[in-house]
């Protein structure tokens, strides 16, 4: 398979809202991890960080422009492999250990990481039998109810566990703008990973159903409206009501 150069690895497409979307195209849709760049008045925010393999901030400028914060929707390898690049670091208490210490299994990186995952090849020495996530420790542990400042913006932690142990979605009240994390998005919802649990995901998504959400940007697949979020969430029901 042939390799692309770390400048062709991401791609960027500005949403609105103030709002960035940041991809790594060379991943299959299943695997790629959405990374979101929310701009601040005092500080911006990324929603996730992509895979790791090349580095967010020698080659997206976008994301030194000002102090940017990391924050971790959950510690899968797809979500977290950029973190260590920043010097704020969030997470939910659940999952903090696994963010200072990610080994493989416990970022599923044993079970996901192979060539096959990808369309083309990360640049030169990636190797996927090789591959880690570097350790990047919480420099704030997050709790469900909290709030990420970012001056003009404020982002309501909503603690979604099921996926896994410390999931979390960012709700900003004022726009309706919800970053949803792998809680919801329009495609296959993941919960037979080792920590996942099912009965604590039904909870959740019966306590989030109604949260008046205008559009959802999700951690993997296409953005979607309110009205999509909440068929979403009640054929997730439909199908573990067997």
């Amino acid at each position: 398979m042939n390799s692309v150069t770390a400048e062709e690895w991401y791609e960027v497409r500005h949403i609105d809202d103030d709002v960035s979307f940041i991809a790594e195209p060379f991943i299959k849709d299943f695997y790629r991890c959405n990374i979101w760049h929310v701009r601040g008045s005092k500080r911006d925010m990324l929603v996730d960080t992509g895979m790791g393999v090349v580095s967010l901030r020698t080659h997206i400028p976008l994301v030194t422009e000002k102090s940017c914060i990391a924050v971790a929707s959950h510690v899968h390898f797809d979500h977290i492999g950029c973190h260590h690049e920043f010097a704020e670091r969030y997470v939910h208490a659940d999952e903090a250990d696994i963010l200072a210490e990610p080994t493989r299994a416990a970022t599923l990186a044993d079970l996901y990481v192979t060539d096959d995952i990808f369309t083309k090849m990360p640049p030169s020495p990636y190797s996927s039998t090789k591959y880690e996530v570097q350790s990047a420790p919480a420099t704030r542990i997050l709790q469900g109810g909290d709030v990420i400042d970012l001056g003009n913006r404020q982002f309501e932690v909503i603690h979604t566990p099921g996926h896994s142990p410390g999931g979390i979605m960012l709700f900003e009240k004022t726009t309706e703008i919800l970053f949803s994390g792998d809680t919801v998005y329009d495609g296959p919802l993941i919960d037979d990973a080792y920590h996942s649990d099912i009965p604590t995901y039904i909870e959740v998504m019966k306590r989030i159903m109604e949260l008046p959400v205008r559009v959802v940007h999700g951690g993997h697949f296409p953005s979607f409206d309110g009205e999509k979020y909440r068929a979403l969430i009640r054929l997730y029901l439909k199908e573990k009501d067997k």
